[in-house]
């Protein structure tokens, strides 16, 4: 069976995410990183600021491919127009969709969508993936959005196929996110 590829969506600098929540947050970071990486997982993240740029340095150190796509055109306006960093990427596809555009991009890129923190962006993701049907771990404690999707999906009450799992321990959230995805994989594969 092949790797799975998760992306993980959340808070970035932009998304109002002040230093003091980034801090309080650095260790659930740090933990689903290294649940990433332990599982042999590939990552994508938004090539971000935040928590999505703490997991992507926190799985790299821990031996894991990870990769950005960013809403920039080329390296010189991921890095000078929108001030993002390159060291939570091991390569970065730079789109030139903006942050709208890129996010289609980070979900159909991906098997399983990962929930941390959050704001409009995060949210934009999340329906994104919720209407394509993806599995979608939701790291709750995280704040932001990440805190309220139960009462999203309440709201809007849409069908869809999508999964939506909640923990609030990122080792066994990414063990359910997994086992969900290799049930969808034998289930395809049959």
């Amino acid at each position: 069976m092949r790797k799975p590829v998760v992306g993980v969506m959340g808070a970035s600098n932009n998304d109002a995410l002040s230093d003091e929540e980034e801090k309080r947050l650095k260790d659930l970071a740090d933990d689903l990183g290294a649940a990433l990486a332990k599982h042999d997982c590939f990552l994508v993240t938004g090539a971000t600021t935040g928590l999505p740029d703490l997991v992507a340095r926190a799985f790299r150190k821990q031996g894991g491919f990870a990769l950005g796509i960013s809403p920039a055109e080329n390296r010189a306006e991921h890095l000078d127009r929108y001030g993002l960093p390159e060291e939570g990427a091991d390569v970065i596809i730079y789109t030139g969709f903006g942050y709208k555009g890129r996010n289609v991009i980070n979900i159909r890129s991906v098997d399983i969508v990962i929930i941390f923190g959050g704001a409009t962006g995060t949210l934009n993701e999340f329906t994104i993936a919720y209407d394509e049907g993806k599995i979608i771990g939701v790291l709750e404690g995280s704040g932001g959005v990440a805190d309220h999707i139960r009462q999203i999906i309440d709201i809007c009450n849409k069908p869809s196929r999508g999964i939506v799992l909640f923990d609030n321990n990122p080792e066994t959230l990414v063990q359910r996110c997994l086992e969900t995805w290799s049930d969808r994989e034998k289930v395809l594969c049959s």
